[in-house]
């Protein structure tokens, strides 16, 4: 299996978290989760995802699917 870096990046002012599986140029998207967007490629891949309101989820753990 390869290696893969993972950047996770915090923010606790704006209480929002960033993963970023790899680096590059990207849009974000909806998914059914409204606190969360995924981060894709021109392609549709997904190279990451967003939290916004990290503080308040519920129900904890957070499980959404990446599409």
């Amino acid at each position: 299996m390869a290696k893969r870096n993972v950047k996770v990046w915090y923010d606790p002012e704006a209480d929002f978290i960033e993963v970023t599986f790899t680096e590059g140029p990207g849009y974000y998207r909806e998914t059914a989760n409204d606190q969360v967007m995924e981060r894709v490629d021109d392609s549709g891949n997904i190279i990451g995802f967003s939290i916004i309101k990290v503080s308040s989820l519920k129900p904890r753990p957070l499980e959404f699917e990446l599409v």
